[in-house]
C-alpha cells in the first residue's frame, strides 16, 4: 500500500504549515491540475482527486492531527515521493484514505464557538463519453445533430450539438456540465461526443485527403484523354496520359479535405478501367480487328 504525502500533494514542504497556506496551496494545485485545463488528461484527473483528498484531510484540525501521527509511526523522517493511489471508479477518495479515514466524520473541524462545522470538499460530476457517425459531407461542411441519452433517473434527454466544419475523425466535442452531476456542489461533469467520419460510395478520407475513383474506358487508357472529376465541393479537369493503368492514381493538388491551418488536402483519385459489358456488332468487330493486329499480351510482363 502506498502511504500518501498529503503536504507533498499540496506543494508543501513539510507538516509546519499553517491552514492559510494549507488553503492557499490546495487553491493553486486545484487550479493547476482541473479537469477543466486538462481535458482528456487521466493523470491530471487521479491528481485533481489526490489534491482534494490532501485538502480534506489537511484542513480539518482532528483529520490532519491524526494523519501526521501515522506519518510520524510509518514514515518519520523518511522522504516519500508522490504516487497516486488507487481508487474504485465510483470513489473520489484513494484506498488509502479509506483504509485510515473511513471513520472520518464531515463534521471534523471546529468553529470559533466550539460548533462543529461540516467540511464538504466540492467534486466535479464525472464525464460522460458517447459517439455519432456523420457524412463526409456533413464533416466538411459543417452540420447540427441531435442525440438523445438516457440520464441516471432514467429518462431521456436531447442535446442539439453543433458539428464544425472541417471537423476531424475521432474528433470529441465538449458540452461542458452535461456528464453526470457534481457532488457537495462542485460542478458539473461534462459531456464528449466522439465524431466517426462514415466513408461513402464516392469519397473515403484518410488524414486531410480525399480518395475517389475515376472511371475509364479502355480507349481512353490507351490513348489518353482529359477527364472531368467531381470534388466534395468543386471539379477539376485533368489530363491522362495514355498507357495509364488501374489502380494508378492522379493527385489534384488543394481539393480534398480541411486542414487545421485553414488550407486543404489533395483530391487523390484511382484510376479503374471499365470494360463494357455489352458490345454493339460494330464494337465487336473493332475489338476482333483489334485482337487480330495487336501484339498485347497482358500475361506476359
Amino acid at each position: 500500500m502506498i502511504f500518501k504525502d498529503y503536504y507533498k500533494i499540496l506543494g508543501l514542504e513539510n507538516n509546519k504549515a499553517t491552514i492559510s497556506q494549507i488553503k492557499s496551496a490546495y487553491r493553486e494545485q486545484a487550479k493547476k491540475y482541473h479537469p477543466d485545463v486538462n481535458i482528456g488528461s487521466k493523470k491530471a484527473e487521479e491528481r485533481f482527486k489526490d489534491i482534494n483528498e490532501a485538502y480534506r484531510v489537511l484542513s480539518g484540525t482532528s483529520s490532519r492531527r491524526k494523519y501526521d501521527r501515522m506519518w510520524n509511526n510509518n514514515i518519520g523522517k523518511k522522504k516519500s515521493q508522490y504516487e497516486e493511489s488507487t481508487r474504485s471508479s465510483d470513489s473520489i477518495f484513494s484506498d488509502f484514505f479509506n483504509m485510515f479515514f473511513g471513520n472520518v466524520k464531515e463534521e471534523n473541524e471546529l468553529g470559533n464557538n466550539g460548533e462543529k462545522i461540516n467540511k464538504k470538499i466540492p467534486a466535479k460530476g464525472e464525464n460522460i463519453e458517447t459517439g455519432i457517425n456523420i457524412s463526409i459531407q456533413d464533416a466538411f461542411y459543417g452540420t447540427y445533430k441531435k442525440i438523445s441519452l438516457r440520464t441516471v433517473d432514467g429518462k431521456m434527454k436531447t442535446f442539439d450539438v453543433k458539428v464544425p466544419a472541417g471537423i476531424r475523425d475521432n474528433e470529441k466535442i465538449r458540452l461542458i456540465g452535461q456528464g453526470k452531476e457534481g457532488k457537495n456542489g462542485g460542478k458539473n461533469g461534462d459531456l464528449f461526443i466522439k465524431i466517426k467520419i462514415d466513408d461513402d460510395n464516392k469519397f473515403k478520407i484518410k488524414g486531410y485527403d480525399l480518395y475517389t475513383d475515376l472511371n475509364l474506358s479502355p480507349w481512353e487508357a490507351a490513348l489518353g484523354t482529359r477527364a472531368t472529376i467531381e470534388g466534395i465541393d468543386d471539379t477539376a479537369s485533368i489530363y491522362i496520359p495514355q498507357g495509364v493503368q488501374s489502380g494508378e492514381k492522379v493527385r489534384i493538388p488543394a481539393k480534398g479535405y480541411k486542414d487545421s491551418k485553414g488550407g486543404r488536402g489533395d483530391l487523390v483519385a484511382q484510376i479503374k478501367i471499365m470494360v463494357p459489358k455489352e458490345l454493339t456488332e460494330q464494337e465487336k468487330q473493332i475489338y476482333e480487328q483489334l485482337k487480330e493486329v495487336s501484339n498485347f499480351n497482358p500475361r506476359i510482363v
